[in-house]
């Protein structure tokens, strides 16, 4: 089954306008952080989600609008309140590349289970619908895994009943290695689903550069008479354990575009080709 397409709002300047193209277009779920938008997401969103309680909603902790960065039980429960108090609501409330607190595993591991414990108490409360973790380079440097992640989360939570409900990390051909490691049954997409945990692919063109890095050889190999645009979706509607994709593609066509690119994955034998020739260089 092809993964859904949600709303990323990184990146986005008229957040409001891009989530109601987004419902328009019947996306599930939103994306979103206090630090997006110059600090302006939340607040835009707001009426939005007010008018659509039945779309999904997921906000981050860790960063504040100056780019302040913080894992401290406090700042995350303050923040979270905020959070909370603007939006509304929150399905899941994403700890934020938490692999820059630092390179010592051991204290990282005690910051996340420390932030854990206060997003358990809101999860534990009704208040928001469970945690996850968004990172960058968190898997593939090798600062926690999908187990480890889920040990803190009983530990925090003081039994295996945690909340841990969702991973974010950038998948695409430049961000490869979930997406390789997924098609042989390994690595921490398919390893989260497993646990019943949430999977969610960000950056999907990496950042809007993705299309002019790949030679039209490259795409008609992939699809032929496709589009790079199209391609780096359809790349991602091959990957096995990715429920959600989330764009920042903020009009209507364009959002077409990419939800039937989904649905038309790249055929195994030619994308393991392809992630193999790029894995050797």
């Amino acid at each position: 089954m092809s993964p859904q397409l949600g709303l990323g709002t990184y990146r986005v300047r008229a957040v409001g306008d891009a989530a109601r193209t987004a419902l328009s277009a019947g996306t599930p779920w939103i994306d979103t952080a206090p630090n997006y938008a110059h600090g302006r997401a939340h607040h835009d969103l707001a009426p939005v989600l007010a008018a659509h309680p039945a779309v999904k909603v997921s906000t981050k902790t860790g960063f504040d609008p100056t780019g302040r960065h913080s894992l401290a039980p406090e700042d995350i429960r303050a923040q979270t309140e905020q959070s909370l108090a603007v939006l509304g609501r929150a399905n899941l409330v994403f700890v934020h590349n938490p692999e820059r607190h630092g390179v010592d595993r051991r204290e990282l591991h005690r910051a996340i289970r420390a932030a854990f414990a206060v997003l358990e108490e809101f999860a534990y409360a009704g208040r928001i619908g469970g945690y996850g973790v968004a990172t960058w380079s968190g898997f593939t440097a090798g600062a926690f895994t999908v187990a480890e992640l889920a040990g803190l989360a009983g530990e925090a939570a003081g039994s295996t009943g945690h909340h841990l409900a969702g991973v974010q990390m950038p998948v695409s051909l430049v961000m490869a290695d979930p997406l390789a490691q997924a098609l042989d049954g390994n690595g921490p997409l398919v390893h989260a689903r497993d646990a019943g945990i949430t999977t969610f692919a960000s950056a999907p063109l990496h950042g809007g550069e993705l299309p002019a890095l790949m030679p039209p050889e490259l795409v008609n190999f992939l699809q032929p008479g496709s589009i790079p645009h199209a391609v780096a979706f359809q790349v991602l509607g091959a990957c096995p354990a990715l429920d959600i994709v989330l764009t920042s593609a903020s009009n209507r066509a364009h959002w077409d575009e990419a939800r039937a690119a989904l649905a038309r994955p790249i055929p195994e034998d030619r994308l393991r080709t392809v992630l193999d020739a790029i894995s050797t260089g």
